[in-house]
């Protein structure tokens, strides 16, 4: 199954569902094109709310994630979303701001973690060459 929620989690479901759903876009898992399961079906296969499945749906669109076609499903947007740059920026800091959070918490230091990011990144960018 390409989706899993942890119900423990801090993170709410719907927000797990976005962020695994953008994971596999950014990652080629999901390509353009490809058609996400019903909200009813993930619904049934996560043994979760659909209503939770249809926020996270709701949000993916929102965003240009996804997009619907009426009677025929969901799929992996075509096109990428245009934000601003501005707004680009909000959201990657946001992003980077809990990996700090995270970071202190674990207890790295500045070099530690920019070492991981570098690491992280070279990786990143390999595989999608």
């Amino acid at each position: 199954m390409l989706f899993h929620i942890d119900p423990h989690s801090e993170v709410p479901i719907y927000l797990q569902i976005v962020n695994q759903v953008k994971r596999a876009v950014a990652s080629g898992v999901l390509v353009p094109g490809d058609r996400l399961p019903t909200v009813r079906q993930l619904a049934v296969d996560l043994t979760i709310n659909p209503n939770t499945v249809a926020k996270a749906y709701q949000e993916l669109e929102r965003e240009g994630v996804i997009s619907t076609v009426p009677r025929r499903g969901t799929f992996v947007s075509q096109k990428k979303m245009a934000f601003k740059e501005d707004e680009r920026i909000k959201i990657l800091e946001k992003a980077i701001d809990s990996v700090l959070v995270e970071a202190h918490h674990l207890g790295f230091s500045r070099d530690e973690l920019l070492q991981i990011v570098i690491k992280r990144m070279n990786e990143w960018f390999e595989k999608r060459s």
